[in-house]
């Protein structure tokens, strides 16, 4: 059985999640609406939480200089 794992540590980011991902979807070209987005292939959700996780480790190592 599938469970949601969407919950945020944080919920008041959730906004600013919200738009980082739009961003991140952007960048990669694909493109999101907002709310539901079933109709995304695998290979575009993929693309865009990669580059989430991308972008999110580039600004950890930046943080680190």
């Amino acid at each position: 059985m599938a469970s949601n794992n969407n919950q945020l540590n944080i919920p008041e980011a959730r906004e600013a999640m919200d738009r980082f991902k739009m961003e991140c979807a952007s960048e990669v070209g694909v493109n999101l609406k907002q709310g539901y987005n079933g109709d995304l292939t695998s290979r575009q959700a993929g693309s865009v939480g990669g580059q989430m996780v991308k972008k999110m480790i580039e600004s950890y190592e930046q943080s680190m200089k």
